[in-house]
């Protein structure tokens, strides 16, 4: 629900001030439609219905996996889809991973939404409406800005939607923001005064195997990216999670698991192994490490006093990682995605 249009329609219908507060109430309560806003005048639910869109998103498919992994692609109202995932744990969190962006332009060579090339940013509300969606099906408590796009490139916008997700049930220490490494973007996270949680996308612990991953990465220096991250913790006083994709024969060897034991500070980073999802129509570019080199990686980090965590992909069956769904609708061919739209909260293996 776009807010400011909200506002300024019930200006325009002369309604007294409190109207517009009640009206987000009850939307960020799980309401489905004005019409279930009993407490509003029926003409004024009439009124809105015609003038003001309930979303600024339409729902196009909707999936939900055997682990109640739910996946919902949306149209954004110039025709482009978007993402965003809700994951169920049996702890009682309910986390959203939110697309940040109509694609992404930073064409990491494993990533489903960077193959699809970049259209533009999302509004905040756009961002916003995709919490909205889940929240109508039930409460919700965690936030992951970590499906399409790369937030920190799209931040005025984030920053209003971080600010308004608590009116949902998500509060800001349960709101991550995921970063390719976008220096500008982290030092202005830094000085927005939130107390989220920063994901930053390493993926390689030197520069020459980064930028092939990850092009765009050419333009910071992992040291560059360090530095922002530890200035990070110096604002927030939250640890950096770390998400690394663990490829076979690429970036999984033990000298690279020791070389991240140099490069991260254990007091201001903790790590996040992610285990490769072969799936899209670049199937075979990559593979997946094994367990067994996953437990071995893992353990040279723990000897060093690095806190690493390995994640438990959730929603395979209804590719459920950010970018896969567009990219299969239509929009464009598909490879891996990184971000971890369904599988963002961690779990030791």
């Amino acid at each position: 629900m776009d807010r400011e249009l909200l506002e300024q329609t019930l200006t325009e219908l002369g309604q007294p001030s409190y109207r517009a507060r009640q009206v987000w109430e009850h939307a960020c309560a799980g309401a489905g439609s004005y019409e279930e806003m009993s407490s509003l005048p029926k003409s004024l639910r009439s009124e809105l219905t015609g003038r003001v869109p309930f979303s600024t998103l339409s729902l196009e498919q909707r999936l939900e996996a055997r682990d109640g992994t739910v996946k919902a692609l949306f149209r954004s109202h110039d025709g482009h889809p978007v993402e965003s995932v809700l994951m169920r744990y049996r702890d009682g969190r309910r986390s959203v991973c939110i697309s940040t962006q109509l694609g992404c332009p930073l064409k990491c060579v494993f990533c489903a939404s960077g193959q699809m090339g970049f259209r533009r940013n999302l509004s905040a509300w756009e961002i916003f409406d995709q919490a909205l969606y889940f929240r109508q099906i039930e409460q919700v408590n965690h936030g992951a800005l970590m499906g399409m796009g790369e937030p920190l490139m799209n931040l005025v916008a984030v920053l209003t939607a971080i600010r308004a997700l608590p009116d949902l049930g998500i509060g800001h220490r349960h709101t991550s923001v995921s970063t390719a490494g976008w220096v500008p973007g982290i030092d202005s996270l830094a000085g927005a005064g939130l107390p989220v949680r920063l994901a930053l996308s390493l993926h390689a612990p030197d520069d020459e195997l980064r930028r092939t991953l990850m092009p765009v990465t050419a333009r910071f220096p992992i040291a560059e990216v360090i530095a922002a991250c530890d200035r990070f913790y110096a604002a927030r006083r939250r640890k950096v999670l770390v998400e690394y994709l663990m490829l076979a024969g690429v970036n999984d060897r033990p000298e690279q698991a020791r070389a991240l034991v140099q490069l991260l500070d254990p007091g201001r980073f903790k790590l996040n192994l992610i285990p490769y999802n072969e799936t899209g129509a670049d199937r075979g570019a990559f593979r997946g490490s094994s367990r067994a080199v996953i437990y071995s990686f893992r353990q040279t980090l723990a000897r060093a006093g690095l806190e690493a965590t390995v994640r438990i992909a959730r929603g395979r069956e209804i590719e459920a990682a950010c970018g896969q769904l567009a990219g299969g609708s239509g929009t464009a061919d598909h490879t891996q995605n990184d971000r971890p739209a369904a599988s963002h909260p961690t779990r030791s293996m």
